[in-house]
């Protein structure tokens, strides 16, 4: 079930030349355009997306898709500022619709009720790019596997209390340009000094460079073999949290289940001092199995007794917490390490 608040069809006119005006001076007329005739779809209308949906509508998309299920409570209420204080119970899209489409009357702006689980294939081809929040970790994978196979953006993203994670791709061959300023050649006079010799930049002139990126599916992201050599060289630059969000993602927990306490800055060890992680996790060995690690925590470290040397301090920690099974007494499994 979809409602509509419906919008003329049109090009940039002159008042949204004016409202843009900003905007435009900043990515220009043609970027605007492009964006002016682009249809969104978000999916979850809780914290994040509502902010994704305040962005979209107000940078001037042409229409944006609300899709969520999920019925108004206090505490869903409480996390958006689109939702009105007595709409409880009923859908968020539908209670989200009228706050989102005031932001901006120019974008067409829509809410669809249905659980996204339930959409046909042929259903997400009808947008140039489709943002997902609080979205399983099988229902993303899916989804990007069906965009890039019509070549259409997709982000997904969540939020666990203080922590998060944003995924883009933008397909195999994402072309765009990148402004840079002119670089004037230094004196070639023999007289001159070094500093007249050097290169320099002039910030009164610029010039565009085209440029091409290719992005990896969200499928090739999240089975990477930590295994393999080539991964090993990376894992001094992979933050801690994307090992602890790789739990989260696997079986999405919600953020009381979910805690990361941090030393203070300059102390003595490393960034975790305690993770929390309650609730019927009943994936965390899938979540070590799918991070292609098939060592558990305690056979990577060495003969000393100390962790594995390719693994950092906060890595270690989030995946013997991702591996370690539930108490069955409390239902709760605590992690403190002490310098």
């Amino acid at each position: 079930m979809i409602d509509t608040i419906e919008k003329e069809e049109n090009i940039i006119s002159e008042e949204e030349a004016a409202q843009y005006d900003r905007q435009i001076r900043l990515w220009g007329l043609d970027a605007q355009k492009r964006l002016r005739g682009s249809r969104v779809l978000l999916v979850g209308l809780r914290g994040l997306g509502a902010e994704v949906a305040k962005n979209l509508i107000l940078a001037g998309v042409k229409g944006l898709t609300l899709l969520d299920h999920e019925q108004v409570t206090e505490e869903s209420r409480r996390a958006q500022f689109l939702i009105p204080v007595d709409a409880d119970g009923q859908n968020q899209a539908q209670a989200s619709l009228e706050r989102a489409q005031l932001l901006n009357p120019m974008v067409e702006v829509k809410a669809d009720t249905d659980a996204v689980e339930s959409k046909p294939d042929d259903f997400f081809f009808q947008f140039d790019a489709v943002c997902l929040t609080r979205c399983s970790k099988d229902l993303m994978v899916r989804v990007d596997q069906l965009c890039a196979s019509r070549n259409i953006k997709v982000f997904c993203g969540d939020v666990y209390g203080y922590h998060g994670y944003m995924f883009s791709d933008l397909g195999q061959e994402h072309h765009f340009v990148e402004e840079k300023p002119k670089v004037v050649k230094g004196s070639n006079e023999a007289n001159d000094g070094p500093e007249a010799k050097k290169p320099k930049i002039d910030p009164n002139v610029t010039t565009m460079v085209k440029k091409t990126i290719s992005f990896c599916s969200l499928k090739e992201a999240l089975e990477v073999d930590w295994t393999s050599e080539k991964a090993k060289s990376s894992l001094k630059r992979t933050p801690a949290d994307y090992f602890l969000l790789q739990g989260a993602v696997s079986e999405r927990c919600s953020a009381q289940e979910l805690f990361l306490l941090r030393r203070p800055e300059g102390q003595r060890g490393g960034r975790l001092l305690r993770i929390q992680i309650s609730g019927p996790w009943r994936t965390r060995r899938d979540v070590w199995r799918c991070m292609c690690a098939h060592e558990a925590p305690w056979s990577l470290s060495s003969a000393s007794g100390r962790r594995h040397p390719n693994l950092s301090f906060g890595q270690y920690l989030c995946i013997a917490v991702c591996h370690t099974t539930t108490s069955a007494k409390n239902n709760q499994n605590i992690l403190s390490t002490h310098s």
